[in-house]
């Protein structure tokens, strides 16, 4: 049976989540035997007409990128958005809290800002511009998470995220909440996966992997009342990665 082709392309972001595919070292290998990487611009130089997994990091922020992830779209059996700023429009949301996309390019360019190729508009994640078959989150992904979901996907299976917060994963490290050493943390309602980098190393949960389905909101009032702080007291760190559940 012929390897599933697979190919991975960049738009607005740091190109941190593929660099994580590059820096599997001997996992790798174990990859490259179940699928054919056909187009990687960080990897290789080929390019192909057409993909069984296409992954997307980025999000869309230009109207030549939306054409550009739809031709994607269309050659795709299946699209993966590829990290936080696929997946949600990460960081990049940050600027749709200014009305006027020229001050934007103002701010930031100066200038240059003026230049065409520098045309933006509100970032979009990638699944408001075409249909997504699956979300594999994270501020970069989590290379464990990464290989797990590819092997799944090669053999015909559509992988599932933890649908549990990251909280759950704090208490199976026995780690020491982060509320109680003064820290505000996300991690009530934040989607489990990253192992609680964060928290494990003393820093907060900001949201990177999106929200669980259905954030226990009872569970976060609890929390915030325990520790005398309001929900505006956190709004700030949900904005950071443009997840809003209503809490």
């Amino acid at each position: 049976m012929a390897k599933p082709k697979v190919a991975f392309f960049d738009f607005a972001c740091c190109e941190g989540c593929q660099l994580q595919v590059v820096n599997l070292e001997e996992d790798i290998l174990g990859l490259v035997n179940l699928v054919d990487v056909v187009e990687f611009r960080e990897a290789i130089t080929g390019k192909a007409p057409e993909y069984d997994i296409a992954f997307i990091e980025g999000s869309i922020t230009r109207p030549v990128d939306e054409e550009r992830v739809k031709d994607i779209r269309k050659r795709s059996k299946l699209l993966v958005a590829f990290g936080a700023c696929a997946h949600t429009g990460g960081l990049n949301k940050l600027k749709n809290r200014y009305n006027d996309m020229d001050e934007v390019r103002s701010i930031v360019y100066g200038e240059d800002g003026a230049m065409e190729h520098l045309d933006t508009y509100p970032t979009k994640a990638v699944h408001e511009v075409v249909k997504v078959d699956l979300s594999i989150p994270g501020c970069p992904v989590n290379k464990n998470e990464f290989v797990r979901m590819v092997k799944e996907l090669a053999v015909g299976k559509i992988p599932q995220l933890p649908n549990y917060p990251v909280c759950v994963e704090c208490k199976m490290k026995e780690n020491q909440c982060l509320y109680d050493l003064g820290i505000t943390c996300l991690g009530p309602i934040t989607r489990a996966g990253c192992d609680a980098i964060c928290p494990s190393n003393g820093d907060a949960c900001v949201g990177c992997r999106g929200t669980v389905d259905e954030p226990n909101k009872n569970a976060m009032h609890e929390v915030l009342q325990k520790y005398d702080l309001t929900v505006g007291d956190i709004k700030q760190k949900m904005n950071l990665f443009a997840i809003d559940p209503e809490i």
